[in-house]
């Protein structure tokens, strides 16, 4: 049996003492032509003091921004089964469900709960995998349901679920000349926002470790960038990088050991690599034109990098351990900010074309380019650690808001906020 202890809360809570609700509400803007029909039944639940939260609709919420499915809707269902004893098949067959999950919540000891589901095969009638039972307290429903719905999305497409992870991203609040600057952090849905550190000056680059455990960010001081590592679960922040001129855009290494980084304290912007337990520094590239926006390949061989040295910005290759420098990126008028897939096979960036900048997918393989997104200011993309969503920034109106776009464009959906511009989003690995 699984325990769910009040993950997030611990995570957060040293973080800050502004627990402020969420600000990112999700719209679905398209979706594929071809979806799953699956039926998230109602928890039954007959205690006497109601639920903090619906896990039903949250795994239900999760499963239809995924794109792959589509959800039968409550008022549509014919019975309201809580096991697959009490499942009448041809109540879901009627739906065209072909998937169906069913729970229930019970009363456990210390006011915590027990959470019991199984995933249903309405053709085949059975059960697909094991019934689950986990133990939740009253401040991890969400986690529970994103457990829950990890789980289903793992059984039925074989790729491994993202509900679970986080994004990190800055909001700029107040007067647009001189806004408020906060770095958050919130579940993948935008849901349980937390302030993890706020400024008057600008906030930049917010990256991950790949546990999960760290992030680094860029954050100025008296009109100064500083790059920053904060541990989230204690608060403990040390500064790593105040060199004279720049200092920025910090990629954790996969081995979580090293960050790459640019700095311009020979006068040049140039691509270091900073061993952080050492501090020791090297030198990555040493060219005229501005080397830029490090991030790391998978394996930790390679570093991809913005450089106009061929004559306007495009994504270049280096090699870590010789050095040498290759270019990647050939189509559009430029390609900046890149990231690549967790393996390896499709490299992400914005593409500038005709005055618009949109997010564009590579193939590593074959070198085809596909344009995910038709919105013409377009930024800062992060790719989900399974590899199957794009969160980027972008505008609607005059207003910075976060979007997602699937690997293969067909799912889209935003996350605008309630409070000022959001921008640099920045979404988490698998938490280790």
């Amino acid at each position: 049996m699984k325990l769910f202890k009040p993950l997030f809360l611990m995570f957060v809570m040293v973080i800050t003492s502004q627990s402020v609700r969420a600000q990112l509400v999700i719209e679905i803007t398209s979706g594929a032509d071809q979806l799953l029909p699956i039926a998230v039944v109602p928890f039954e639940y007959s205690g006497a003091n109601p639920l903090p939260e619906d896990i039903a609709q949250i795994v239900e919420s999760d499963l239809l921004r995924s794109g792959v499915f589509e959800t039968i809707p409550r008022a549509s269902m014919l019975s309201e089964p809580s096991s697959s004893d009490n499942v009448f098949y041809r109540d879901w067959r009627i739906l065209k469900a072909e998937y169906i999950l069913v729970g229930a919540v019970l009363n456990a000891s210390n006011g915590n709960y027990q959470v019991a589901f199984e995933l249903l095969n309405v053709n085949t009638q059975q059960r697909v995998g094991n019934k689950e039972v986990i133990s939740v307290t009253p401040s991890s429903f969400r986690d529970a349901a994103h457990f829950i719905s990890d789980k289903v999305y793992q059984a039925l497409t074989g790729i491994k679920g993202a509900f679970s992870t986080r994004i990190l991203y800055v909001t700029a609040e107040g007067d647009r000349s001189a806004p408020n600057y906060k770095l958050q952090v919130a579940d993948a849905d935008g849901h349980r926002a937390q302030v993890i550190v706020e400024s008057k000056e600008p906030i930049l680059s917010p990256s991950w470790s790949r546990n999960g455990r760290f992030i680094t960010y860029v954050m100025f001081r008296d009109r100064r960038p500083n790059i920053f590592i904060q541990e989230l679960a204690t608060g403990k922040r040390s500064k790593v990088a105040q060199y004279k001129g720049l200092n920025g855009a910090p990629a954790w290494s996969p081995d979580g050991k090293k960050l790459a980084l640019v700095l311009s304290k020979d006068n040049n912007p140039e691509v270091y690599v900073l061993d952080i337990a050492t501090q020791k520094l090297d030198r990555m590239t040493n060219h005229y034109a501005i080397d830029t926006e490090p991030s790391w390949e998978p394996d930790g061989k390679g570093i991809i990098f913005t450089s106009d040295r061929g004559g306007n910005p495009q994504i270049y290759r280096l090699d870590v351990k010789s050095k040498e420098v290759e270019r990647v990126t050939f189509e559009g008028d430029s390609n900046t900010r890149a990231r690549m897939t967790p393996d390896g096979r499709y490299l992400v960036t914005v593409q500038k074309d005709s005055g618009n900048y949109h997010i564009a997918l590579q193939d590593m393989k074959n070198g085809r380019v596909t344009i995910l997104t038709q919105t013409y200011l377009d930024e800062s993309p992060s790719i989900a650690p399974n590899g199957s969503m794009v969160m980027y920034a972008t505008t609607e109106g005059n207003k910075g808001i976060l979007s997602v776009v699937s690997v293969d464009g067909l799912v889209k959906y935003k996350l605008p906020s309630s409070n000022g511009d959001v921008r640099e989003p920045a979404w988490s690995p698998y938490f280790k």
